[in-house]
């Protein structure tokens, strides 16, 4: 009997769901509508059926499968309730009891759990992923925002009330930027992809870079891709807009190896793609305000989580990680 589980990522736009096998493999996905609606109740009506869609797709391809588990990504995603709490790009307000109410709908799944998707991006590159061989590491994970999910002695940290693990909140420059949370000057603000974008426009404006390859974007034009190619391309405000992350994400970097002593950082998201033009400088600018008992002992790594699969694998390592217990 061969075993698999279903991986669910939900998005401000769209439901990613897949079937998992024990490799990590995504055998079958499929997407619906996150709703603009706000209708808790239709929404996991239409997610139970799109899930029993799939397992029913899979078994005519293999009828000796067994699905052991639901795994759920999300926003504000809580482990320890089962409950996404105030997730400000989704539609459904206040605290919403997802696990209960799906649960509902699959009774006799032995596992099923929510988190929010940095925790289960690092779950994902515990069991399928880089850090497979790892007891302690940092997953950071930086697109729209900067997530993070943190495992101590093999086991995800979730503090005492499910939220542990806002790296990506740390006041980075007191009184700086406006981050998406409100606050000032997180590493967010600086480090996220669109803090890249406002990075490479403070330094277009800064030095009159009117020949810059990006200088015809507009901001909602330009993203993490644009800015690499033109640093390929030689472009010095593109060259700078990766030094000066790098620098910010170093020092958030050795703040995190401070607290936790990890053996290994991971990095995931587009912005990563990049390679060396941001891992060199956040490795560098990381070393740089690290204490000497911590000097050149820290990995940076990428993920090697598939990017187009890997919210679905993260997801689905949950499922798997739950019946360990």
């Amino acid at each position: 009997m061969k075993k698999v589980a279903i991986g669910v990522d939900i998005g401000g736009t769209n439901t990613a769901i897949g079937v998992v096998d024990a490799e990590g493999h995504v055998m079958v996905k499929d997407n619906i509508s996150t709703p603009s609606h706000g209708d808790i109740d239709q929404y996991i009506s239409d997610l139970a059926a799109a899930i029993k869609e799939l397992i029913k797709s899979v078994k005519l391809l293999n009828e000796n499968l067994e699905v052991v588990g639901i795994g759920i990504g999300a926003p504000n995603g809580n482990y320890y309730s089962g409950t996404i709490e105030y997730a400000p790009n989704l539609s459904f307000k206040g605290v919403v009891r997802l696990v209960e109410l799906l649960r509902a709908h699959f009774p006799e799944m032995e596992a099923l759990a929510l988190t929010n998707d940095a925790n289960a991006a690092a779950i994902g590159e515990m069991i399928y992923g880089g850090a497979k061989d790892m007891k302690n590491f940092v997953m950071f994970t930086l697109g729209t925002g900067v997530g993070s999910g943190i495992v101590v002695n093999g086991d995800l940290v979730y503090g005492h009330d499910g939220f542990a693990g806002e790296c990506g909140h740390t006041t980075l420059i007191p009184g700086g930027r406006l981050c998406g949370c409100t606050a000032l000057g997180h590493l967010e603000a600086y480090c996220s992809a669109p803090g890249m974008k406002r990075t490479a426009f403070e330094i277009m404006v800064q030095k009159n870079a009117t020949d810059s390859l990006l200088a015809d974007k507009s901001f909602n034009e330009l993203d993490s891709k644009m800015i690499y190619d033109a640093a390929e391309k030689g472009d010095k405000v593109a060259l700078e807009v990766f030094e000066k992350t790098g620098e910010w994400l170093g020092q958030g970097l050795a703040d995190t190896v401070h607290h936790l002593s990890p053996e290994a950082v991971f990095l995931f998201g587009g912005p990563t793609a990049a390679g060396d033009y941001i891992f060199k400088p956040t490795k560098k600018h990381m070393e740089k305000h690290l204490l000497p008992i911590f000097k050149e002992k820290i990995k940076i790594l990428p993920s090697q989580l598939k990017p187009g699969d890997a919210a679905i694998v993260g997801a689905s390592a949950l499922a798997w990680k739950e019946l360990e217990k």
